[in-house]
């Protein structure tokens, strides 16, 4: 049976609370690695979804789903901050922020410290 993004992130978040050091490190690493790749999968869904939109009717979409947009922006970065704003929606990407901001509050991050 083949673990979707979404449940192999949830089930990250659910590890990492009893996780430290090291190990929440790693966790923290694949859930990053599997946020980008919902990310992506969601953009990839949005551009079929709305492909035949044209730009602006996609920052009038973007307005309308409350996604700062202006009409500088260009067809694929506006296409991007729908699905991004799709994707921060979904119980996979709440579940990855979740758990990168409780290893914050524990001084555990993926940014090396300075």
């Amino acid at each position: 049976m083949m673990t979707t993004t979404t449940q192999r992130l949830l089930d990250l978040a659910a590890a990492a609370p009893t996780a430290d050091g090291e190990d929440l490190v790693r966790l923290l690493s694949e859930g990053n690695a599997l946020y980008h790749q919902g990310l992506e999968e969601t953009r990839q869904a949005t551009s079929m979804r709305l492909g035949a939109l044209t730009t602006a009717e996609l920052v009038e979409a973007a307005a309308q789903a409350g996604v700062p947009c202006d009409s500088s922006r260009t067809r694929p970065e506006v296409l991007l901050l729908l699905a991004l704003a799709e994707w921060e929606m979904t119980p996979a990407a709440m579940a990855y922020s979740g758990m990168a901001e409780d290893a914050a509050r524990r001084g555990v991050s993926l940014l090396p410290e300075e």
